[in-house]
C-alpha cells in the first residue's frame, strides 16, 4: 500500500494508481501543474516510476530513480534531499522518503509483507504461551485506517488484549487523539490499554480525556508513564477502580504501586525477572521495607530503561544474566566504546551485589 498525505491539503495528489510487475512499480497521480513537488518512494523492488499524467507544465514527463540497499541516484539530484529508513517489522522492508530542497510537504510510507509479519508473530506466540498468560498486541500506528486493521487482524490472529499508543509521526490534537482510540475501541472486542507517555510520545491523554474514552466499555486500563507519581492518585479519585493502571516506568515502579497502581509493565525484567517478581509481590502483601530494600539495590539498572538505548541496555543486561543476546534491529546498533564500558559497569557491580530474595 502506498500513502500519500499531503500536509498543506492542496490537493496534489487527488489519485493514484498502481501497477506493480516483478521489477517496476509505477504510480500515476494528479499533479498540481505550479508546483514542481515529485515524489519517489519504493518497496523491495528495483526501481520505481512516477508517470505524471497530462497537462504538467512545470515537472519531466518522466523521472526515474535507481536504488541499492544503502544509495540513491536520481535523475536531478541537486533538486532534491532524501534519506533512507527502515520499517522495525519487517526488517527488510525499505521506505525511502525524497522531499523537494527547500519543503517538506509530505510523507509517504509503505506497508509490505514481505516476510515473518506481526500476524505470525502473533499466532506463533498464542500457540507457545498456550494459555498460561495473555497476549498483548502493541499498536502503534501513523493511521486510524492502521489502527484498527492492526487491532482486528490482532483479534483474528488471537490475541487477548491490545495496548495502543496514540498516533504517531503526527502530533494529534486532544480531539483527535480521543476520537483515534474510539475509533478502534469501537472496531474491535478486545480489551484495551492506553500507553500514556507523553515524555517520549508528545502526546499527553489527560484526565478529562479519559473521561470521553471511558465510554467505551473495552478500554480497561492505562499504562502510566508521565512519571509522575501523583498521576495515579488522581486517577483512581477521578475514576475509581474504572481504569486499570499499570506503571510503565521503572524508575517509579515501586512508588507508583505503592500509591495504588495495579501492576506493573517493566523493562529490566526482560534481564532481571525474579527480583522484579519479588519487589510486585511483598508490596502486594504489605512486606514494603523487603520490597524496597531490593529496590533500592535495583535502582541503578533500572536507570538504564530511562534512556534512548533502553533497548541495547536492556539486551545487554541480559547477555550479563545469561538469558538473551545483544541482538538488536535496525537501525539501532548494539552498544560500542566508552557508552558501553558504562553500561556494563552498572550492570556488573548489580551483580556483584545482587540481594538474595526474601520467600514470599
Amino acid at each position: 500500500n502506498i500513502y500519500l498525505k499531503d500536509k498543506i491539503n492542496k490537493g496534489y495528489y487527488k489519485s493514484r494508481e498502481k501497477e506493480q510487475d516483478e521489477n517496476i512499480i509505477k504510480v500515476s497521480a494528479d499533479v498540481d501543474s505550479k508546483s514542481d513537488n515529485i515524489y519517489y518512494t519504493t518497496s523491495i523492488t528495483n526501481r520505481l516510476v512516477f508517470n505524471p499524467p497530462d497537462p504538467v507544465r512545470s515537472i519531466p514527463k518522466r523521472a526515474e530513480l535507481q536504488f541499492t540497499r544503502n544509495t540513491t541516484i536520481l535523475n536531478n539530484p541537486s533538486n532534491y534531499r532524501c534519506c533512507i529508513t527502515r520499517l522495525s517489522i519487517p526488517s527488510s522492508a525499505i521506505p525511502l522518503f525524497l522531499f523537494p530542497k527547500d519543503e517538506a510537504h509530505y510523507t509517504v510510507t509503505l506497508s509490505f509483507d514481505p516476510g515473518l509479519t506481526p500476524a505470525d508473530i502473533i499466532q506463533e506466540t498464542v500457540n507457545i504461551v498456550n494459555g498460561k498468560v495473555p497476549v498483548l498486541m502493541n499498536v502503534a500506528e501513523q493511521s486510524t485506517k492502521g489502527a484498527i486493521a492492526a487491532a482486528q487482524k490482532a483479534e483474528k490472529d488471537g490475541a487477548s488484549g491490545l495496548m495502543m499508543l496514540p498516533p504517531m509521526r503526527y502530533k494529534a490534537g486532544d480531539r483527535e487523539t480521543v476520537a483515534y482510540f474510539k475509533a478502534v475501541a469501537n472496531n474491535t472486542s478486545l480489551p484495551i490499554m492506553v500507553y500514556n507517555n507523553p515524555v517520549d510520545y508528545k502526546i499527553e491523554v489527560t484526565l478529562d480525556m479519559f473521561e470521553e474514552l471511558v465510554v467505551c466499555p473495552n478500554i480497561k486500563a492505562v499504562k502510566e508513564s508521565t512519571r509522575d507519581i501523583s498521576n495515579v492518585t488522581r486517577i483512581k479519585n477521578r475514576f475509581g477502580d474504572r481504569l486499570k493502571i499499570m506503571t510503565g516506568v521503572d524508575t517509579v515502579a515501586l512508588e507508583s504501586m505503592l500509591m495504588g497502581a495495579d501492576g506493573w509493565i517493566a523493562g529490566l525484567v526482560c534481564a532481571f525477572p525474579k527480583e522484579t517478581v519479588a519487589i510486585y509481590e511483598l508490596q502486594k502483601v504489605g512486606r514494603i521495607q523487603e520490597a524496597i530494600e531490593i529496590y533500592r539495590w535495583f535502582l541503578p539498572l533500572l536507570e538504564l530503561d530511562i534512556n534512548p538505548k533502553l533497548v541495547q541496555n536492556i539486551k545487554l543486561a541480559e547477555v550479563a544474566t545469561g538469558i538473551g543476546t545483544e541482538n538488536v534491529r535496525a537501525p539501532r546498533l548494539p552498544l560500542f566504546g566508552k557508552e558501553r564500558e558504562k553500561v556494563l559497569g552498572i550492570i556488573e557491580r548489580g551483580l556483584q551485589t545482587r540481594p538474595t530474595l526474601p520467600l514470599y
